[in-house]
């Protein structure tokens, strides 16, 4: 008969493989934050201060989950901020013109698809660097945004038809309780945490991101891994974006700037690294807790929103110089 208890022997090789885990360190310094958030401010592990900061988080999650495909494949998409504009604006548009909300929601997204398509393709096909094309994207989509809404900010009144419900995407709560924003969150990240370490566009994602070369050379589809992670990105982004006008039923073309910063960073602070073929999704999620927890700290004890960024970039400063020693002291091994 096999015992089912776990020998101490597995359970040392188990906890030393939590030790090991590329998510240990941000999750051990997400704890901490926790820790110091608790101490400064009485208010602050209350559920409705911690459902606040999981609402706040929610786009940001979202997107961060594509764009992991992307930085995984050794890539970078800086469009991500443009895209959440231009979804949302069509969206808006859409709706305001008397379309139904579905139909309407369909569409915005599938503009963040085709922009995530548009991106993949100039990378792979026109061999453009992703830094440069999704620069020149940064404000091609920001720029499409603003014409076809003239520059004019669009507004959705729940006098409208089926603008009550659509708004309840973003500011409903499930139960009465979970805001609706965090559980699309959690659903785009439970798949993605299955797609990336369950799937075989996962593993093909490690490969390409770890040895292009080497990929291609055991009948992996590079163009094909890379072309769908930017979809992936522009979806999330789109979805994002969505979420944000049923939110606050307002939108305008330059909503959204500054986002791609705050998206990679949360990639990166969550372990992956920035040239390709190392990191989680759960890496990913930890980041985005921990960039949501030091915002809220921060607001709590009233830090300018200046500080905030200075106090933001020096935290992905570190994440950046943890990895880069990281790297080496295996190199050396």
């Amino acid at each position: 008969m096999t015992s089912t208890t776990a020998s101490p022997r597995e359970l040392s090789l188990s906890f030393r493989r939590l030790l090991h885990a590329r998510e240990s360190g941000v999750f051990a310094a997400l704890v901490l934050l926790f820790l110091l958030g608790v101490v400064l401010s009485p208010s602050f592990a209350q559920s409705d201060n911690l459902l606040s900061v999981g609402q706040q988080i929610a786009q940001i999650g979202i997107m961060a989950v594509g764009a992991t495909f992307v930085i995984l494949n050794g890539e970078i998409d800086l469009s991500v901020g443009s895209t959440y504009a231009l979804s949302a604006i069509c969206t808006g548009m859409l709706i305001s013109n008397g379309w139904s909300w579905p139909l309407a929601m369909c569409l915005g997204l599938a503009v963040g698809a085709v922009a995530g398509l548009l991106n993949g393709l100039a990378v792979v096909v026109l061999g453009v660097p992703s830094f440069i094309v999704t620069l020149g994207t940064l404000s091609v989509f920001r720029g499409i945004a603003l014409l076809i809404s003239d520059g004019a900010p669009i507004s959705l009144s729940s006098s409208q038809a089926g603008v009550a419900d659509f708004n309840l995407l973003g500011q409903g709560r499930l139960f009465g309780l979970i805001p609706m924003q965090f559980v699309f969150f959690a659903l785009v990240a439970a798949a993605g945490v299955l797609l990336l370490s369950r799937s075989r566009f996962g593993f093909n994602t490690y490969a390409v991101g770890g040895n292009q070369e080497a990929a291609r050379l055991v009948a992996v589809d590079v163009k094909r891994v890379k072309l769908t992670a930017f979809v992936l990105s522009g979806f999330t982004a789109a979805l994002a974006g969505v979420l944000g006008l049923s939110f606050l039923s307002y939108v305008q073309g330059v909503t959204g700037q500054g986002l791609e910063l705050t998206v990679i960073s949360a990639v990166i602070i969550g372990g992956a690294a920035l040239f390709g073929g190392s990191g989680t999704m759960w890496g990913t999620i930890i980041g985005v807790a921990f960039i949501g927890l030091l915002q809220n700290i921060l607001n709590i004890k009233g830090i300018s929103s200046f500080w905030q960024t200075v106090v933001t970039g020096l935290v992905i400063i570190a994440a950046v110089a943890a990895d880069t020693w990281q790297r080496k002291r295996k190199s050396r091994a």
